[in-house]
C-alpha cells in the first residue's frame, strides 16, 4: 500500500479517476478538497487527516478513516522525533521551560494515564507507537543493515567515568567508519553513544570541549545535564552524521538525549526493546550496567540464537572484567556457545575499542 505523508506528493498522484489502496497519514486536505471530491477512492486508509463533514461523507463508507483522538501527541506521526520536536520551546539559560516542552507534557500525560487506563488512551497509545515503527523503518531502510549498531549499557554511568569517555570515543569512531550508531536513547552509556556520533568528524581537542563542557552535569538528574548537553550542541551545531535514539515515556523520568539527531520515542517499552535488539543487524556492543543491560544481553542471546532476524549479528562484551568477574556473564555463554546448548553466537570480549572496530568490520565487510 502507497503511503503519502506529503501533501504535494498525494496532490501530484491524485490524477486517475479512481483510486485504491493508499494510505494518507496526518495531512490537511483542505486545500485539495475540490480535487479529492471528483475522485473515487475504495479502500484506502486516511489517518489522522484534517478534512470537512462533505469530504468525509465522500469517502465513507468505502475507505477507512482514523480519526485525531483527544491526547497530547499526535496520535499518528508521519516522521521521527528530533531534539526541536521533543524539547520545543527549550532554553538552556531557564531549565525550567523544560516542563512546557512536549516530552514532559507527553510524559505528565502517560504517568496519569497509567493510574486509571482508558481504552481510548491504551488505543491512542498503540497507534502513535505504530507509527513511530512504521517511520523507523522507513528511515532504517535507507543504510546497509550490516552498518546498524547499538551500544547498550548503564543508565546511571556518569559523564566523568572513563568508560563514559570511552564509549563516545568508540562510537565516533564507527560513526566515522560509517555505522549508524543505535541507542535507548536515554541518558548514561546511551548519551555517550550519541555525543561520539554528534562528534564525528571533530578533531580530539573539540571533543575533549565538549566533554569538559558536559562535566558540569555528571548525573542525568543534576539540573544541569540537560542544558550542559544543548550548550555543546550550540558550540558544535550541525552535525555531518545522524544516530538513532529509541528510547521510552515508560522511563520518562530519564530525559532522552538530544544528541540523537533521529528518535523513535515509544509508550510501550516491551515493543521499543524488542525493536532496538532486532534492528542492530550489525552488532550489539553491550558496556557495564545492570538489571536492564542483563535483560538486553540475554534477549539479544534468544535473537541470535533462533536466527530470528535471518542470521546472528556480534554481541561484543566491552571491558573484560566487569563481564567475567563482576558480572561473570561471558564466561557462562562462551561455555553453552562452545558445548552446544546455544547454536550461532557470534561473540567478543574485548577491552579496546580498535578491537571492537576490528570486530566489526570482519562482519559487515
Amino acid at each position: 500500500m502507497q503511503q503519502f505523508e506529503s501533501i504535494i506528493k498525494l496532490k501530484s498522484f491524485l490524477t486517475a479517476s479512481h483510486v485504491e489502496e493508499i494510505a494518507v497519514q496526518s495531512l490537511d486536505l483542505t486545500g485539495i478538497e475540490s480535487l479529492m471530491l471528483n475522485i473515487t477512492f475504495s479502500k484506502c486508509l486516511f489517518l489522522g487527516c484534517t478534512m470537512s463533514e462533505n469530504l468525509q461523507h465522500h469517502l465513507l463508507p468505502e475507505n477507512f478513516i482514523f480519526p485525531v483522538l483527544d491526547v497530547p501527541f499526535n496520535t499518528y506521526p508521519s516522521q521521527l522525533y528530533s531534539k526541536e520536536i521533543l524539547y520545543n520551546n527549550f532554553n538552556r539559560h531557564k531549565p525550567e521551560t523544560y516542563f512546557k516542552t512536549l516530552d514532559k507534557v507527553v510524559y505528565d500525560y502517560y504517568k496519569k494515564t497509567q493510574e486509571n487506563l482508558s481504552i481510548k488512551d491504551t488505543l491512542a497509545q498503540r497507534l502513535h507507537d505504530h507509527s513511530i515503527t512504521d517511520s523507523l523503518h522507513e528511515y532504517i531502510a535507507g543504510f546497509d543493515e550490516r552498518k546498524l549498531v547499538a551500544i547498550m549499557g548503564g543508565h546511571k554511568l556518569k559523564r566523568t567515568d572513563n568508560m563514559y569517555f570511552q564509549i563516545v570515543s568508540l562510537s565516533k569512531l564507527l560513526t566515522e567508519k560509517g555505522y549508524l550508531m543505535l541507542s535507548g536513547g536515554g541518558p548514561g552509556a546511551m548519551e555517550a553513544t550519541h555525543v561520539g556520533a554528534w562528534m564525528a568528524g571533530k578533531s580530539d581537542i573539540e571533543l575533549q570541549q565538549a566533554i569538559a563542557t558536559l562535566s558540569v552535569a555528571p548525573n542525568y538528574s543534576d539540573e544541569k545535564w540537560l542544558p550542559s548537553a544543548f550548550e555543546v550542541m550550540e558550540q558544535f551545531p550541525e552535525p555531518k552524521f545522524d544516530s538513532l535514539g529509541i528510547p521510552t515515556w515508560h522511563y520518562g523520568h530519564e530525559l532522552p538525549t538530544p544528541f540523537a539527531t533521529k528518535i523513535a520515542k515509544y509508550f510501550e517499552n516491551s515493543v521499543r526493546e524488542e525493536g532496538l535488539l532486532a534492528i542492530a543487524k550489525g552488532g550489539v556492543i553491550f558496556t557495564p550496567g545492570s538489571a536492564g543491560t542483563f535483560q538486553e544481553v540475554f534477549q539479544d542471546l534468544a535473537q541470535n540464537h533462533y536466527e530470528s532476524y535471518g542470521y546472528a549479528s556480534p554481541m561484543i562484551f566491552l571491558n573484560k572484567n566487569f563481564w567475567t568477574n563482576e558480572r561473570p556473564i561471558f564466561p557462562i555463554i562462551q561455555q553453552m556457545s562452545n558445548r552446544g546448548d546455544l547454536m550461532n553466537l557470534n561473540l567478543g570480549l574485548y577491552d579496546k575499542n580498535e578491537e571492537v572496530v576490528e570486530h566489526l568490520l570482519q562482519f559487515s565487510e
